[in-house]
C-alpha cells in the first residue's frame, strides 16, 4: 500500500474521542489544534448522538463514527442515522462501519450473523441504494441475499442534501473484509491490532485489486468527483509527559494487546509474524479470567511490532510519521485507558511537525 516516494502526502491527524460527556469541549478543542477528523467508537455509547453535538459546536472538523457496528443495525436505521448527522454537520459526517464479532451480534445485539464479508458489501450497497433513493426521487428497489428494501413513502424520505451523502468507509481486520472495503466503501479501516508488515503483504492486495474492479465496473462511489480511496490506520501508542504517565501508558497498552490477542478473530495477525502459539496461550488466561497476567505475556518484540513506543509525545508522533507514511493516509493514536485525552493532541502535533 506504498505509494512513490515523491507522491506521498502528509499524514492527515485524526482524534478519537471516548468521553461522552465531554465530546463538546473535546471537538471543539480538537479543531483549535488543527485535527482533520474526531472519531467516535460504538463502545458504551451510541455513536450518533455524540457526533451530532460535537458537529453542533465545531465548523470544520470532520465528524466520524469510529466505527459504528453495521450488523447491530438495519441498512435503513444506518441510514437514516448517517442522513441525519450529515444533514447537522453541514456535510462532515464520514460513517466507519464495522462487522464485530460473531457472539457480540448474535448475544447482546440479538440480530443475525452469517458470513460477515459479503453481508458487509451487501449491508454497504443497500445503504448506498437507499441514499440515492432520497438524493435522486427514484422509487427504491434493493432486493439482495440478506437485505430487502422496497417501500419508502414520502412521509418517510428527509429529501436530498446540499451536500450529497456521506462517505462510508469499512473497518477490516481479515484479507476477505479488506477487499470488501476496497469493493464498496470509500476507504479502508485498518483496525489497530494490526502491523504495517501485515498490512501492506496480507490487507494491501485485495484492497487494491477490488478497488480497482469497482473503478472499471463504474461504479458511482469511483468516479472523478469521488474523493479519493482513504487508508486509514490506528496506531497504538506508549507515551507520557511524566514518568507516571509513561508508565501508565506501558502497562495499559501491553493489556490491551494481551485483549485483542487472546480474540481468535485476531490470530491471523499474529500468525504473520510467527506467533500464532501466543494467541492460544492469551486465550487460555483470558478464558480462566487470569486478565492481570495476560498483559506479561506481550514482550518488547511484540509491543514495538503493534505500537510506536517514545517516552516523549512529540517524539512518539514523530516515529508515527516515519511508519506509517506511504501506508496510510490518515492516522490515529490509541492511548491507553484513563489517559489523558490532552496526550493524544500532543502526539498528533508531533505527527505534523515537518510533515
Amino acid at each position: 500500500m506504498t505509494t512513490a516516494p515523491h507522491a506521498v502526502p502528509p499524514l492527515r491527524r485524526d482524534l478519537g474521542l471516548g468521553t461522552v460527556p465531554r465530546v463538546a469541549e473535546a471537538a471543539v478543542a480538537a479543531e483549535r489544534r488543527g485535527v482533520d477528523r474526531i472519531l467516535v467508537p460504538e463502545t458504551a455509547q451510541d455513536p450518533f448522538p455524540p457526533l451530532a453535538v460535537a458537529a453542533s459546536r465545531t465548523e470544520t472538523v470532520e465528524v466520524a463514527t469510529g466505527v459504528a457496528v453495521a450488523f447491530a443495525r438495519t441498512p435503513m436505521t444506518l441510514a437514516s442515522s448517517a442522513w441525519t448527522l450529515q444533514q447537522l454537520s453541514g456535510g462532515r459526517a464520514v460513517i466507519g462501519l464495522g462487522s464485530q464479532v460473531k457472539a457480540h451480534i448474535t448475544r447482546r445485539f440479538s440480530m443475525p450473523w452469517s458470513s460477515p464479508a459479503a453481508r458487509m458489501r451487501e449491508f454497504v450497497t443497500a445503504v448506498r441504494t437507499i441514499w440515492h433513493s432520497w438524493q435522486t426521487g427514484e422509487e427504491l428497489d434493493f432486493r439482495g441475499e440478506f437485505y430487502t428494501h422496497t417501500l419508502m413513502n414520502p412521509a418517510f424520505d428527509p429529501g436530498p442534501l446540499e451536500h450529497g451523502a456521506p462517505r462510508v468507509l469499512v473497518a477490516a481486520v481479515g484479507a476477505r473484509m479488506a477487499a470488501t472495503a476496497g469493493a464498496v466503501g470509500d476507504g479502508v479501516i485498518c483496525h489497530p491490532f494490526s502491523t504495517v508488515p501485515y498490512v501492506t503483504e496480507r490487507l494491501a492486495p485485495g484492497v487494491l485489486a477490488a478497488r480497482a474492479a469497482a473503478e472499471a465496473d463504474g461504479m458511482p462511489w469511483t468516479g472523478p468527483s469521488a474523493r479519493p480511496f482513504e487508508r486509514v490506520g490506528t496506531v497504538f501508542t506508549v507515551t507520557g509527559r511524566t514518568e507516571e504517565e509513561y508508565r501508565h501508558s506501558l502497562a495499559g497498552i501491553r493489556a490491551r494487546l494481551a485483549f485483542y490477542g487472546s480474540t481468535p478473530a485476531y490470530r491471523p495477525v499474529l500468525e504473520h509474524h510467527g506467533w500464532g502459539a501466543l494467541q492460544g496461550e492469551l486465550d487460555t488466561l483470558a478464558r480462566q479470567g487470569r486478565w492481570p497476567e495476560m498483559g506479561r505475556l506481550i514482550d518488547d518484540e511484540v509491543l514495538n511490532a503493534f505500537a510506536v513506543v517514545a517516552e516523549d509525545p512529540a517524539e512518539a508522533g514523530r516515529r508515527i510519521r516515519e511508519r506509517c507514511t506511504g501506508v496510510y493516509h490518515r492516522v490515529s493514536v490509541s492511548l491507553a485507558d484513563g489517559a489523558d485525552p490532552a496526550l493524544a493532541l500532543d502526539v498528533l502535533d508531533g505527527v505534523r511537525a515537518d510533515g
